[in-house]
């Protein structure tokens, strides 16, 4: 693993973290809200990592939907709750307060369309 700047991936992130924040602020109800944005969530925390990290494409991806993952089981077992941080309104928008079994859902295509896309590159690059 080696440390540089990726503009193009720093970049993504920006635009990724600009939409979530738009999706948060204006949409408050619906599959853009709850579906979409977990799904860009995958990615834009994929996009951070690779916009420092030089890192093997599929294993960042797998260690990002473990994460996600391990947030939402957070969420299942109200680990805020339970450490009496609920009304950390902080803690609470980013990681969350309920559970669905769809955000998983939604991470895991997240971050297949991650490696397809990854691949796709890789593939026009190479020839």
């Amino acid at each position: 693993m080696i440390f540089r700047l990726n503009k193009h991936y720093a970049s993504l992130c920006v635009l990724l973290l600009l939409t979530e924040i738009y999706i948060a602020l204006f949409l408050k109800t619906g599959f853009i809200r709850y579906t979409f944005g977990d799904f860009l969530s995958v990615i834009l925390l994929y996009c951070f990592f690779k916009s420092f990290l030089k890192i093997d494409s599929i294993k960042l991806a797998v260690n990002v939907l473990k994460f996600a993952f391990v947030i939402e089981f957070m969420q299942f077992f109200h680990v805020l709750k339970l450490f009496h941080l609920e009304n950390n309104r902080f803690l609470s928008i980013v990681l969350g307060s309920t559970y669905q079994t769809s955000d998983l859902l939604a991470y895991t295509i997240g971050v297949i369309a991650i490696v397809v896309v990854e691949h796709k590159v890789n593939k026009l690059c190479i020839v």
